[in-house]
């Protein structure tokens, strides 16, 4: 595997990993994956595209690509943006073991300001987007899209919203309990695909360059060990121990003992709506 340099490298990357890896290392843990019915959707979206650079905005740990590569085994090259190190560096990781001869590059930068480390002939085919397109610039990020891609490039949106959206007796008496705690106003959002102003990911993609865009539903259950959505929920700004203070140890433990009288056979479930857009230039015909 050719592992190249980061476009941007911080001043003290020990000290950044100090501060930054561990919470790293539970989004690795503890955040879900891509199922697999999403990641032949994108490699099928890549019918005839012999060898595929695939490139992943705020790719966090690599769940994607660590979902697309086994699906899309004739992927080249992989690109991972992210602004932060920690996260990039356990993408790398996860990634490892999958990659072969494909060529990693990981790029410590917002999505927005990404560009290839060999900008000359740098094309992607499949640029995705994964729970993450509502915290950026997103009329730069497709201006930047538009800038790299080739004429039959791809762009995916993934989302499926955080856990305590899906309606359950056990995803509401949670938020319940989190709201007893942080108040009435720490409301999840819901998975709608929208941006922070009500505009739905379609309407910015239809503006865009890549204005032929279809919507794909998924739908299926997802069972938790009580300790991973406690894990889980440590990873979630609306959820992040700081918030809490000093109640943070009783609150995971009230949390605790409150899954466990929902738990059958030691798990919860929801039942998960995981969106994707993917968006073509209009009038490509594969």
């Amino acid at each position: 595997m050719n592992h190249r340099a980061p476009s941007r490298i911080t001043a003290d990357p020990v000290k950044h990993q100090a501060l930054s890896g561990p919470m790293a290392r539970a989004y690795a843990r503890f955040r879900p994956g891509v199922p697999d019915e999403v990641a032949w959707l994108l490699a099928d979206a890549m019918t005839g595209v012999p060898a595929v650079t695939l490139l992943d905005l705020g790719a966090g740990t690599g769940q994607v690509a660590a979902a697309v590569l086994p699906a899309l085994p004739r992927t080249r090259q992989v690109d991972l943006v992210d602004p932060s190190w920690a996260m990039l560096r356990e993408a790398a990781l996860t990634l490892h073991p999958l990659m072969g001869e494909c060529a990693l590059a990981c790029h410590e930068t917002p999505a927005e300001h990404y560009g290839p480390h060999q900008p000359v002939g740098y094309q992607a085919d499949l640029i995705t987007c994964a729970r993450a397109f509502h915290r950026m610039d997103r009329a730069a990020v497709l201006a930047m899209a538009e800038r790299i891609a080739a004429p039959h490039t791809v762009i995916a949106l993934l989302d499926d919203g955080p856990v305590l959206v899906h309606r359950s007796e056990w995803t509401g008496a949670l938020r319940d309990l989190i709201q007893s705690y942080l108040g009435p106003g720490h409301r999840p959002r819901r998975p709608s695909l929208r941006s922070g102003q009500g505009l739905r990911y379609e309407d910015e993609l239809a503006g865009s360059a890549f204005g032929d865009v279809s919507r794909h539903l998924f739908r299926f259950p997802r069972a938790w060990t009580p300790r991973e959505v406690i894990g889980y929920l440590r990873t979630r700004s609306g959820t992040r121990p700081e918030l809490f203070g000093e109640r943070h140890a009783a609150f995971e433990t009230e949390a605790a003992r409150l899954l466990e009288t929902y738990a059958d056979g030691g798990q919860v479930t929801e039942q998960v709506d995981f969106t994707v857009l993917l968006a073509r230039r209009p009038g490509d015909a594969r």
